[in-house]
């Protein structure tokens, strides 16, 4: 399993992201579920991705929005009750997940 990132991003609020599981995608060998965690982001669960036989590739691709520098974490839950994980760190220059309060 994968997980690819750029290693820095100047900023957090369009960062490209691809989840890749080696995997037939046959009967007897698939990836059901692709989820996609952010601990360091204000709402940590960025995207579950549900896939079967016919999907024909394990893979996923993206764009996720960070709240800072952090380590984005994807599980891969395999039809016999297997998990698989991939991790990578992420330097985000300007963070995006930020509320800004406007005064009038």
């Amino acid at each position: 399993m994968t997980l690819h990132l750029p290693p820095l991003a100047e900023t957090g609020y369009s960062v490209p992201l691809t989840v890749t599981v080696d995997s037939a995608m046959t009967p007897d060998d698939h990836v059901l579920r692709i989820h996609v965690f952010v601990e360091g982001n204000p709402e940590p669960v960025v995207a579950t991705y549900h896939l079967g036989v016919r999907a024909g590739k394990a893979e996923i691709s993206t764009k996720i929005r960070l709240a800072r520098s952090q380590t984005v974490l994807a599980l891969a839950e395999m039809y016999d009750g297997a998990v698989r994980s991939a991790t990578a760190d992420i330097v985000v220059t300007l963070g995006a997940c930020v509320e800004e309060w406007w005064s009038n």
